[in-house]
């Protein structure tokens, strides 16, 4: 196929590395959760794990809680169907399930290890990763009860979508009225992995909405760049939050504006998504130490984010991803150089080869940073995930146009 042979003919196979991500995510990652992450006293899952596993803090940030959940349910469901994987999800479930929610249904941000409410629910992405957990756990154990959590949080995610901080807000309403990337990045996700529960023609219905915010109001086509704020008309605003870039952000988003183009048969939509990752992600790079900026201004004047300059491992997991879905899909050598690239300074310095797991922050020379393996946001998502994706698009060494 013409994707394999022009990696050969670039001296980059990166079919080559399937065997490798899927060795460290059954070997390393997934054990390494199942060992240190279980809260057998209280239930739910412990997620501030230092270097080499012991818990350093008993809080529970409920996004990372439905992430878990997610992570184990889609591995008995894509990987293979091991008991101990289905237990652990029931087992943050169970949880959740009992503690999560305040009176409305609005997930808590943070319980305290026994279950009572820390942080009140100012975040929708609570919302997002309990949706995503109890679908996945849904289809690996079907239950009326899951299904309907998963069903009620989407449609209260709906509601709120465009308010979503609500009351929790700090902003004076009216003075500078801009929305956020994160949501319709995440919906545009969040959307396929809720059709088994919604049906095709209901997310058939929400993805043109979908697309249009990330592809139409977030993008700007005179720049080539994803913007995290905008004004809610769509346009440009020169401030600190409009000149934002978070080009982590935008490449996983193109993964997933990738996965909607495939299912919709779009092959006009997969190449702006690839031209559009490639980008964001050649803006990104740092030329100097190697790896992905955090945060950047499009116009190159100073951030407010004082860690603007950290090498942060979801943003190259997640590129990574992107890299091979759009070589997969388009058989453009430059996805499979850039893999390369990527690939190599991820394993280097991201990967703990003595205690397992990933390091999750580095500062911009590429060394680490804090020694954790999890806090209040890094958790058994990202690492597993990417893996995961990596190896099943790689897989196959014939691989190549869409």
């Amino acid at each position: 196929m013409l994707a394999n042979q022009t990696a050969v003919q670039n001296g980059v196979d990166i079919h080559q590395y399937a065997p490798l991500y899927y060795k460290e995510l059954t070997e390393q990652i997934l054990p390494f959760w199942l060992r240190y992450s279980k809260d057998r006293e209280y239930g739910g899952f412990f997620t501030c794990l230092d270097r080499t596993g012991n818990v350093y803090d008993t809080d529970k940030f409920m996004w990372l809680q439905g992430r878990e959940v997610w992570c184990f349910s889609t591995m008995y469901n894509l990987l293979e169907s091991r008991p101990e994987w289905l237990e652990m999800a029931k087992h943050g479930a169970s949880f959740m399930e009992k503690y999560g929610r305040d009176k409305a249904g609005n997930w808590y941000f943070s319980l305290t290890q026994d279950g009572r409410p820390l942080v009140q629910p100012y975040n929708i992405f609570s919302d997002c990763f309990a949706t995503m957990g109890f679908a996945a756990l849904d289809k690996a154990s079907p239950s009326d009860q899951y299904k309907q959590i998963a069903i009620d949080t989407f449609e209260n995610i709906l509601r709120r979508q465009h308010n979503w901080k609500g009351i929790y807000s700090k902003a004076v309403p009216g003075t500078r009225p801009l929305k956020n990337f994160s949501l319709p990045m995440i919906l545009s996700n969040l959307s396929l992995e809720l059709e088994p529960l919604l049906g095709k023609k209901r997310v058939d219905a929400l993805l043109p909405e979908v697309i249009h915010e990330v592809m139409d109001v977030f993008y700007q086509p005179d720049t080539g760049l994803v913007l995290e704020n905008v004004y809610a008309d769509g346009s440009f605003c020169d401030s600190f939050e409009g000149r934002l870039l978070n080009p982590g952000h935008a490449i996983e988003a193109m993964w997933f504006i990738m996965d909607l183009a495939v299912r919709m048969n779009d092959l006009s939509l997969v190449v702006k998504a690839k031209d559009i990752m490639l980008h964001m992600l050649k803006t990104g790079w740092d030329e100097e130490y190697g790896g992905i900026f955090y945060f950047l201004d499009c116009k190159g004047h100073p951030t407010q984010q004082l860690e603007w300059d950290q090498k942060l491992w979801w943003v190259h997991v997640e590129a990574l991803v992107a890299l091979a879905k759009g070589y997969q899909l388009t058989g453009d050598p430059a996805c499979a150089a850039w893999f390369e690239k990527v690939h190599q300074y991820t394993w280097k310095h991201f990967r703990d080869p003595e205690y397992g797991e990933w390091f999750g922050y580095l500062n911009r020379r590429g060394e680490v940073l804090l020694s954790l393996k999890g806090g209040k946001w890094k958790g058994c998502f990202h690492i597993p995930r990417s893996l995961y994706q990596i190896w099943n698009v790689l897989k196959s060494p014939t691989n190549g146009k869409h």
